[in-house]
């Protein structure tokens, strides 16, 4: 993914890459081997060690609990139409999930593989896995706006918005240190997701696109 502007050139590159095929710690040696195995895989783990399942939740969705120096803004209201406005809610904990998991600085974080299958997981751990790498986490602001979702069949859907990066950043973990960069055309960034309703009832993304410096998503 291309979400972030200030990570490592090189990182973000890879990323990036990442991003367009299919749609950045700790020494501990375990955690090294699970991060070495594919997204969306079936790893014949059971367990999930953070966040645990909603109890309320008949779909098993994750509960997401994030620092409180991030904060997200998604000016995308309901459109009152069922479907269409349960690809807005899932998309909005997707987001936060990938966040989690570079919080959590695990590329194979539970939470957001409830949310992502296929090329969209393989290229989302990827991107994760640079900012584990780097020892580096999310802060900041995040705002989301100007969605267009559509509803093709009982199963599959797609979602277009742009993101507002311009008051997030990279934190490096080490020093707690903030990457802040000024804000340009590339702060603010289109997505294009294509998802399908799987048989619990989550609309996972299964196929992610990125343009950065989008002249739709301009202020």
């Amino acid at each position: 993914m291309t979400r972030r502007p200030t990570l490592l050139a090189a990182l973000t590159l890879t990323a990036a890459a990442a991003l367009t095929l299919s749609a950045c710690g700790s020494d501990d040696s375990s955690k090294g081997k699970d991060n070495d195995k594919i997204a969306g895989a079936d790893t014949g783990d059971k367990a999930s060690p953070s966040p645990s399942p909603s109890a309320a939740n008949s779909a098993g969705r994750p509960n997401i609990e994030l620092p409180s120096d991030l904060s997200y803004a998604f000016d995308w209201p309901k459109t009152g139409d069922k479907e269409k406005d349960a690809i807005l809610a899932d998309s909005e904990q997707s987001i936060k999930a990938v966040d989690l998991a570079i919080v959590n600085q695990n590329a194979l974080d539970k939470a957001y593989l409830h949310y992502y299958e296929g090329e969209a997981a393989a290229g989302t751990q990827t991107f994760i896995q640079a900012y584990v790498k780097a020892k580096a986490r999310v802060t900041g602001a995040y705002r989301f706006y100007d969605p267009v979702v559509n509803v093709k069949g009982e199963r599959s859907g797609s979602l277009v918005y742009c993101e507002d990066q311009s008051k997030a950043y990279d934190m490096y973990l080490k020093n707690k240190k903030i990457n802040k960069t000024p804000t340009s055309k590339n702060s603010y960034v289109l997505y294009s997701t294509r998802l399908q309703k799987n048989d619990k009832g989550v609309w996972v993304i299964e196929k992610i696109l990125s343009q950065r410096g989008s002249d739709r998503c301009q202020p």
